[in-house]
């Protein structure tokens, strides 16, 4: 049954305060709903997974293990392809990792890609002499696919990407680079931490290999928990970031034999309730519609856009209008946009983010120092927005 915006408000707490909450980029509130899955598993059946034979612990694994098909509804995968995460950051480094890349090998990335989907594959380039070619053809915050076609040579193992951009909150070519790396015979990594419960999004359409997610952020789920989507022809070629109790059938003094997939990367005692958590955010989001919710952020995100017309305001992407939604980043000349951020707050109790936002080389290309980013979720309201219009145009017109 879908919910509307008044049911999801009434379930998240966090709103009460009466805070206009815009960094949805960063974290988004977890609704009601969700935080109960996770105390009735405090309360009810707070075992062990996987290990005993009593029935709170087969509880507990049913329970944890349900959670992987909720998830690959949302994205349309199998639940044998979801590989449970702390964030995005794990799946991005259990993938770099696990792929036993070799010197000489290429990775192609891009100026746009957050630190967690640039930095492990730079500790490859450094520990084991791979290539990391870093594409930086984007004309309004887009890559040009063509660049990826023309980057790709036979020493190429991997693209990697995101599929919104987090600074500037464009959307990539995704479907377009899966097409190419198809042809090309090329594995492909998207980085989907800012899409993932925000819009429809279908692993096979878009036809890549593999897919880091947080539960954080578009999913609504709590922190400490993600997923990394890995295709099931190549689930086994990837090697596990820990080793350990839990994912062996048995072991010899020098030797070991592994469970399968994707149970082998769940070593040691897992975020049980947190993961149990995101499979309730999962059901949530599919709740209310994929749909909905992108056609509601993209209304929303149309009228934060407006700030263009506002003194002093440049925006950031106007050019590739069409391809933003939810995620509005800006920069008030002549003042700092962490300046912007903590008068947006102290004036409006309005949470925005200010900074890098964790993409120094995207920064650095395109010359800013920094923006501000407002970013909404479904259960956002236009009034909100308003008043968001509302107390920039105030700080704007101090600066005139």
């Amino acid at each position: 049954m879908e919910k509307s915006v008044e049911e999801v408000r009434t379930e998240i707490p966090f709103l009460d305060s009466g805070i206009i909450y815009l960094d949805n980029a960063a974290t988004t509130p977890t609704p009601e709903s969700v935080i109960e899955a996770m105390f009735e598993y405090y309360h009810e059946y707070s075992a062990n997974i996987g290990r005993g034979v009593h029935k709170t612990a087969k509880r507990a694994t049913e329970a944890f293990e349900s959670s992987r098909k909720k998830i690959a509804k949302v994205i349309g995968s199998d639940s044998k392809e979801v590989v449970y995460t702390k964030n995005t950051t794990e799946g991005l480094n259990l993938l770099a990792k696990g792929l036993n890349l070799e010197k000489g090998d290429k990775v192609i990335a891009t100026v746009l890609d957050h630190h967690s989907n640039l930095i492990p594959w730079q500790r490859l380039e450094e520990e084991k002499g791979i290539e990391l070619k870093i594409l930086r053809e984007c004309p309004d915050f887009v890559i040009d696919p063509c660049a990826v076609e023309e980057a790709i040579d036979e020493r190429t193992r991997i693209v990697t990407m995101p599929s919104v951009s987090n600074a500037f909150g464009t959307r990539q070519p995704v479907e377009e680079v899966g097409e190419i790396t198809q042809e090309n015979d090329v594995l492909f990594s998207v980085d989907a931490a800012q899409s993932v419960g925000h819009m429809p999004v279908d692993v096979k359409e878009i036809e890549c290999d593999f897919m880091a997610t947080p539960g954080h952020k578009g999913l609504l789920g709590p922190q400490g928990t993600g997923f990394l989507y890995v295709r099931e022809e190549l689930i086994e070629d990837i090697k596990p970031l820990l080793c350990g109790g839990g994912i062996v059938k048995g072991v010899e003094e020098h030797t070991c034999e592994l469970i399968n997939p994707p149970q082998v990367f769940d070593a040691g005692t897992p975020n049980i309730p947190g993961i149990i958590g995101l499979g309730k955010a999962a059901e949530y989001v599919l709740d209310i519609g994929l749909e909905k919710i992108e056609r509601r952020e993209r209304k929303l995100g149309d009228r934060i856009l407006d700030i263009a017309e506002l003194d002093n305001v440049h925006v950031y992407g106007l050019g590739s209008r069409e391809k933003l939604g939810g995620v509005v980043s800006f920069n008030l000349e002549g003042l700092d946009s962490h300046e912007v951020s903590s008068l947006l707050d102290e004036i409006g109790n309005i949470a925005t983010r200010s900074g890098h936002h964790c993409a120094e080389p995207a920064m650095k290309h395109f010359d800013i120092g920094g923006n501000v980013r407002a970013s909404v979720h479904y259960y956002n309201t236009m009034e909100e927005m308003e008043e968001f219009l509302e107390v920039l145009d105030e700080i704007s017109k101090e600066l005139t």
